[in-house]
């Protein structure tokens, strides 16, 4: 199987986004009328030639590509008179349906008629050419079977094996005829006094572009790696990056440049004949997938000085690494130079086998090095990481890459040498393209990055945003059909998908296609940035300029996103075409289930419209819901989240604020009230506990003294006499702080005041003194021998004393 060049890998990407810019209404209503005498001679013949089933590949691709042709053009006819068509049903539909009777005015039945005969006849052309594009459908499916079939047939036939010495012989003959035969045609338009007259005519013009383009090759490389050295200074930065980027990129041109001068200084000898053609265009194609491998391996396995580092890995591993994807691109461009020998001079199964063993033994080896690579980089990023933290997911995703390259590269040594030719080859060097492509689209993602960086200011965290993360999916989507291209899907079956893609499905009476998908999703991109921008001028260029309060400004910026969100929708399924009225009957039908299922949800969000219209909380209040204190950070239209002082995050529904009991500390302004509970022992002067009590709350800069502070002596408690400081603060939030100064300053006051602070006092009484005479006598008897015994009441005294 011949590899696809990246030169049309990169011409089919383009023709992909080409045809994704094709207005999907193309075709119009005025196209010609399908000539259907020549389409039923060419289904005929098809379906003989499907039967039969004798045709070649060749021959079959392009009978495919015949049909996909008429089935366009039936396409299009369907859609002929559409408006018309229209017209004249609304005109129907206007009459009203004929009366059960049959009775009905002359004028009108007549008319009925007339609207009836005509919208047959206008419908008649459509019929036909749908009856006809279903046997276009047909025909076609049945060529993709077919082809399908035959090429799981050659992917799976076994062949002669490169392990059998008697066909090395073969192998090496074939390929040295071809470069003796090569040398032999170069040789004869030498002898050949015209071509040898052209080229000694010729000869100052091959030599000037053999020397600039052998300078471009290998010296204009250096001189622009060189250019960059000097101006980029600062790699790390996005515009650094982006410098490199396009200095690199000129390298590319440079050394692209080199190598097809070097193609047309030999075309310019006059010396090149049939055979030397398709080999030069060989030669161009593997010669452009070596500098394209090189230019990747310097972003790819980035030297330690450089910014476009990407790996976890040492500085040895990053050269093998380098070194491992120039080896693979060297592989490659071999195979375009062998499988252009192999086509012109028809080179047998056992001489092909032969002769490209070598290169998959090669490439199959870089391979399994580059996938254990990737493997080293997962493992090392995750090492890097926290015992705590996850692995990345790209990181997790190159680690399952680089085992999946392994299996390939392995696989496909194992399949050729068993045999099977197409399926070592394919897995190969289909694996080596896709890995290229896989590295652009990741270079393409990176300066999308680093360019969404430089928008916003040079914020580093915009790397990671929503934007460049969307800008990969979107790269990915546009370069899948070029990964089908690489794996063998024919561009006929790629542009049958896309039409079917075109064409949609339909849901009720709404047809959904591609393009109203892609229309849905930027009118809705673009309604979702311009609400966003909104947004942002509103909140930190018009309302800082007004005299609504922080939580107005929030209520109202939410609103204006939510508000914009809904418009963004709606326009995006207006310009998308989607009929909302097919889907009456099912928002119906969810409206019940909303009802009964989901009524708790539907409760938080009016509440969560209720707060952001009413504001009895805003984010910044200090709220106590069901016993919990915290600061509001923020409202959504289903759920409040508060931070509580231990700074952590209670998520509250909305309908708990509505219908519950909220205190709100800080609502309106921050004033709010203080109270220090004090005791002191009986026998203090309260006059002068007050006076203290005063002086304190006073003297605290965080106390208004509008209303001034009071003392309250509250009553006699069981242990003190219990008074209160009552003080209004400037600011609520900082009652715990005020509460602690005005305890030091109690107990500094005191001290000096001589005012004691009483400890708890309790009296104890023994309910059955009774339990305890065993061991008061044991303990009298001990003790009466060395003192004299006490009188009933002195020992009734003592035990009192002891009890206390």
């Amino acid at each position: 199987m011949r590899p696809q060049g990246l030169i049309k890998s990169l011409v089919a990407l383009w023709l992909t986004v080409m045809m994704l810019a094709v207005p999907l209404n193309a075709q119009t209503s005025t196209a010609a009328k399908p000539d259907y005498e020549a389409w039923q001679t060419l289904a005929s013949r098809i379906e003989g030639a499907v039967e039969a089933g004798r045709a070649s590949d060749v021959v079959l691709e392009n009978l495919r590509t015949d049909l996909v042709g008429w089935r366009t053009e039936f396409l299009s006819a369907k859609d002929a008179n559409v408006r018309t068509i229209s017209a004249v049903q609304a005109q129907v539909s206007a009459l009203g349906p004929a009366p059960e009777t049959g009775i009905e005015p002359e004028e009108i039945a007549n008319q009925r008629v007339t609207l009836t005969a005509r919208l047959a006849a206008l419908e008649a052309p459509g019929k036909r050419a749908e009856v006809a594009q279903s046997r276009a459908d047909a025909l076609i499916g049945e060529i993709d079977r077919i082809l399908a079939q035959r090429q799981a047939n050659a992917f799976l036939e076994r062949g002669p094996s490169p392990l059998n010495p008697t066909l090395w012989a073969r192998g090496w003959t074939a390929l040295k005829s071809s470069l003796v035969n090569t040398r032999g045609e170069v040789v004869t338009s030498w002898n050949n006094p015209s071509q040898r007259e052209a080229f000694i005519q010729n000869l100052p013009t091959f030599l000037t572009l053999v020397s600039v383009s052998i300078v471009f090759l290998l010296m204009g490389w250096r001189w622009v790696r060189a250019l960059s050295e000097r101006f980029v200074r600062h790699r790390n930065t996005a515009k650094g990056w982006l410098t490199a980027f396009v200095l690199s990129v000129v390298q590319l041109c440079v050394a692209t440049l080199g190598l097809y001068g070097l193609a047309f200084a030999v075309y310019s000898s006059d010396l090149v004949g049939l055979r030397l053609d398709p080999l030069i265009e060989a030669v161009i194609e593997g010669g452009f997938f070596v500098i394209i491998s090189v230019w990747l391996s310097a972003f790819v396995f980035a030297r330690a000085d450089r910014s476009f580092h990407s790996f976890s890995l040492s500085e040895a591993q990053n050269t093998r690494g380098r070194q491992t994807v120039i080896g693979l691109g060297v592989v490659f461009g071999l195979s375009f130079i062998l499988d252009a020998f192999a086509r012109y001079d028809t080179w047998s199964a056992s001489a092909k086998v032969v002769t490209v063993f070598p290169l998959i033994l090669i490439g199959g080896y870089l391979l399994w090095q580059l996938g254990r690579l990737l493997r080293q980089h997962s493992q090392a990023a995750s090492a890097a990481l926290e015992e705590e933290a996850a692995p990345r997911y790209v990181d997790r995703m190159y680690g399952l890459l680089g085992r999946v390259i392994m299996v390939f590269g392995l696989g496909g040594i194992g399949l050729l040498a068993a045999g099977y030719f197409e399926a070592g080859t394919t897995a190969v060097f289909q694996t080596i393209e896709t890995l290229v492509l896989i590295a652009v689209l990741i270079l393409a993602q990176r300066v999308v990055a680093e360019l969404w960086v430089v928008l916003r200011g040079g914020a580093e965290e915009a790397r990671e945003g929503l934007v460049p993360t969307l800008s990969g999916f979107a790269l990915i989507l546009l370069a899948l059909p070029q990964f089908l291209r690489i794996w063998g899907t024919s561009d006929a079956r790629i542009s049958a998908f896309w039409s079917r893609a075109r064409e949609g499905f339909t849901v009720g009476e709404t047809t959904i296609t591609a393009g109203a998908f892609l229309t849905f999703a930027v009118v809705f991109v673009i309604g979702y940035i311009i609400t966003r921008l909104l947004q942002g001028a509103l909140k930190n260029t018009v309302l800082p300029k007004t005299q609504m309060d922080q939580g107005g400004q929030n209520a109202l910026v939410s609103g204006v996103g939510y508000i914009g969100i809904f418009l963004a929708a709606l326009g995006a399924i207006t310009g998308a075409g989607i009929d909302l009225s097919s889907l009456a009957i099912v928002a119906g039908a969810l409206s019940v289930g909303i009802g009964f299922g989901l009524q708790n949800i539907v409760s938080n969000f009016v509440s969560g419209i209720i707060l952001l219209i009413e504001r009895p909380i805003s984010e910044g209040d200090w709220i106590e819901v069901g016993g919990t204190h915290g600061t509001v950070r923020d409202i959504s239209v289903r759920s409040t989240r508060i931070e509580t002082f231990d700074r952590s995050d209670v998520i509250l529904p909305n309908a708990d604020l509505i219908s519950g009991k909220v205190t709100n500390y800080t609502r309106g302004n921050t004033v709010g009230r203080v109270i220090v509970p004090v005791g002191v022992a009986y026998g203090n002067d309260t006059r002068k506990i007050e006076r203290i009590l005063s002086e304190i709350a006073e003297a605290h800069p965080m106390v208004l003294l509008n209303p001034k502070p009071t003392i309250v002596f509250q009553g006699f408690g069981a242990d003190s006499l219990d008074f209160e400081i009552r003080a209004i603060l400037r600011d609520v939030n900082f009652v715990m702080s005020v509460r602690s100064d005005m305890n030091h300053e109690i107990a500094k006051r005191f001290q000096e005041e001589g005012v004691e602070i009483p400890f708890n006092q309790r009296d104890i009484w023994i309910r059955n003194p009774e339990a305890l005479l065993p061991a008061a006598q044991t303990e009298a008897k001990s003790k009466a021998k060395r003192a004299k015994p006490l009188t009933s009441a002195a020992i009734s005294d003592k035990k009192e004393r002891e009890g206390k």
